[in-house]
Formats: structure tokens, C-alpha cells, sequence
């Protein structure tokens, strides 16, 4: 076993999850992941805690979805599906951690279900995805060929990659995102502002009072829950303006480019993409809170230096920030207020690495991609 997949499932059980003795933990393993798999079930063992694990096959969900539309001549809604499936809702409202490894064979296995039979499965299962995040839950992914191929990259050359995101000094970078969280934290009001050739301007401005900036440092002791991480986020609300988002991605197994929204009164009243325009618009319609922001990220991580058609790594990419339509995470709302709820959380990208700046209560604390408190920053163009 190459030596580093053993590092990569110690910092995901230590570092990551924080797992101790006794502890119940909920193992996922995608098709090709089978090795970082061996590794971190190594690791529980050695910490002493109880591994329960499940085979989690983008290729048998397809198989079961498929069922379902034969079963029912493809007139699927959530109603086909228990809303509240008691087995493995029982066993995450029982674990004390879930880890999902992740690394199929194919990142598009379910391209040919229907878009409206993924949507009513996803909302049928969000009791079960509830219980999933009251746990100390943790997302990480194998370098596979399948994603090494997404990613547009010889297979070695992407493990690279991945490693350069995962097995680095996280306590530092933890210390050098705490500055971006200060100031998110202590703000009322952010504007993003990109003005490019060729390309519609953003101008955003959406409320962050009250909210509490999360510094994801890949530890759930930061509330942090992907590993690699390296970004800071809050819960945005009452946004207005129109957004760009130029970075490609893949939502719902559907390429989707170059992606406009407009807000007013809070909510996404006009939207286009130059490609995947459909699975933008089945986003937005999947609930009332689909069409409101849950999350500002500012990606932080400068281990990653290229987009990769992976959300996990993409969002965390130093010179971009993203926002997410859906689903508003609980770290960011003050104890006992309900944030925007959801049952999608899609998150959209925008490279701000040129001719744009990042406003917080009117001070620019970004601009092309240069924090203030970094070399090179210039405070007036």
C-alpha cells in the first residue's frame, strides 16, 4: 500500500473526525475506494472504536432508481419512496461518527435516471440526511482514475493532486483562515463585485449580521466536514443582485457552465447557464428554499491550484468563492434560529482571481484574489 493512503486515513480519523475509544462510526466505501477503505478501518481498530461498514456504489443506486421507474412506468414522485426509512435512519441517529470514502468507477453512473426521480429520492431521504449530519461526519475521497479522468489528468499525476490538498499542515492554515472568519464574523453586509470582458458583471451584496463564520479547517472541532478543506463560510441572507459563476461543474451527473443568477427580495427571480440550464432550473425548483443562498465560501486552500470538476476540491481553491442555493448549515445560525432549509445545498463558483474585489461593510478585504493581510494586496485599483 502506497504509504500515503495510510497518512490520508490518519488524518482523517485523527485530524478529521477526532475519533476516540469506544467510539460508533459509520464507514462508507465507494467501488474504488476499497484501499483508503482497509486503511481507515485499520485505523479504527487501532483507536479502539466499533466500525460499522456499508458499499456505497453509485452503480447499485442506479440499479434501484431504475427499478423504481420500471416499477412505477417512470411516473415517479417522492411518494415512491418510504420518507422515512427506519433501518438506516436508526443506525446514523445511533453512530457517533459517518465517514464517507469516496471514489467510484463512474462519475456520471446515474446520468440516465430522471432528473425527477433523483429529485423525489433526495427528498424522501432527508430525514435519514438529518441524522447523517447530527453526527461528527466526515467526507474525504480516494484518488481514482475515474475522478483522475473527470479531472482531466494522467492517474498518477491526480494523485499527486489529491495528496498536495489532504496531507498538509492543517493547524497553520486553520491559524491563517482565522483572520477571514474575524472579519466575516464582525461584519453586517458582503459585496461581491467581478467585472470581466466577455463575461456578465457580478454584483452581489448579501446580510451576514448575526451569523457566525465557519473556519473549515477539515475538523468537525472547527465544524468543518470535508477533508480536504481549506475555506471559511457563512449563512448569507436577504441577497440581492446578480451573480456569475464561471467555473465548470457538474450538478445532478449534468455539465453545467457559465451560470447567471438574479436576486431580489432574497431569492433567485432569474437565472440562465450557457450549458446544463435544466439541472440549474431542477435545483431551484426542488423546494420554496432552493431558490435562497445557505452558504458564502471563500475558498483558502492554495494546495489546490487547479479546478478539477469536483466540488470537494474546486470550492476550496484559493482566488474563488462560491455560493450555495439550498440548504443553510446550523454552524452558522445563532443557537435555536432556523437558517434557510432545503433538501438540495448546490454549490456554484466564481473565480475571482482577476478584476474583482470582495467587500465586507464597504472595506475591500480581497481583491483579485489577494487578502488584505497578504503580500501584493492593493486597495484601490
Amino acid at each position: 500500500m502506497d504509504e500515503r493512503v495510510r497518512e490520508h486515513a490518519e488524518v482523517l480519523v485523527d485530524w478529521s473526525a477526532r475519533i476516540e475509544a469506544g467510539d460508533d462510526v459509520v464507514v462508507s466505501v465507494a467501488e474504488d475506494a476499497h484501499e483508503l477503505g482497509v486503511a481507515v478501518a485499520e485505523a479504527l481498530g487501532e483507536r479502539g472504536a466499533n466500525a460499522t461498514t456499508m458499499y456505497d456504489s453509485a452503480e447499485l443506486s442506479r440499479a434501484y432508481l431504475k427499478g423504481v421507474e420500471a416499477g412505477t412506468d417512470g411516473d415517479v414522485d417522492a411518494d415512491d419512496f418510504d420518507s422515512d426509512p427506519a433501518v438506516e435512519r436508526a443506525m446514523f441517529e445511533a453512530a457517533d461518527a459517518y465517514l464517507r470514502v469516496g471514489g467510484g468507477r463512474n462519475t456520471t453512473a446515474v446520468a440516465d435516471v430522471d432528473r425527477p426521480t433523483r429529485q423525489a429520492y433526495a427528498m424522501a431521504r432527508q430525514g435519514v440526511r438529518e441524522a447523517r449530519m447530527d453526527t461528527d461526519w466526515v467526507s474525504t475521497v480516494h484518488p481514482t482514475r475515474s475522478l483522475a479522468q473527470q479531472a482531466g489528468m494522467a492517474y498518477e499525476e491526480y494523485q499527486e493532486f489529491v495528496y498536495d490538498a489532504v496531507l498538509r499542515d492543517w493547524e497553520s492554515l486553520a491559524d491563517e483562515m482565522a483572520e477571514m472568519k474575524s472579519v466575516l464574523d464582525a461584519g453586517d453586509e458582503v459585496r461581491i463585485v467581478t467585472e470581466r470582458d466577455g463575461a456578465p458583471d457580478t454584483d452581489v451584496t448579501m446580510s451576514i449580521a448575526g451569523r457566525t463564520a465557519v473556519n473549515s479547517a477539515a475538523s468537525v472541532a472547527y465544524d468543518s466536514h470535508n477533508l480536504p478543506s481549506g475555506e471559511v463560510f457563512t449563512a448569507p441572507y436577504d441577497t440581492e443582485g446578480e451573480v456569475f459563476f464561471d467555473v465548470p461543474m457538474t450538478i445532478d451527473a449534468t455539465r453545467v457552465r457559465n451560470v447567471h443568477l438574479a436576486f431580489e427580495g432574497g431569492e433567485v427571480v432569474d437565472f440562465s447557464a450557457e450549458s446544463g440550464e435544466e439541472a440549474v432550473a431542477d435545483v431551484l425548483d426542488t423546494d420554496d428554499g432552493a431558490r435562497r443562498l445557505g452558504e458564502l465560501g471563500i475558498g483558502m486552500n492554495r494546495g489546490i491550484d487547479r479546478f478539477t470538476d469536483s466540488i470537494l476540491f474546486d470550492e476550496k481553491m484559493g482566488d474563488t468563492v462560491h455560493l450555495a442555493a439550498g440548504r443553510a448549515y446550523d454552524a452558522c445560525l445563532p443557537e435555536g434560529e432556523s437558517g434557510n432549509d432545503s433538501a438540495v445545498h448546490v454549490d456554484m463558483i466564481s473565480d475571482v482571481s482577476e478584476r474583482s474585489r470582495m467587500e465586507v461593510d464597504g472595506e475591500v478585504v480581497q481583491r483579485n484574489g489577494t487578502f488584505r493581510w497578504e503580500d501584493g494586496f492593493e486597495a484601490e485599483n
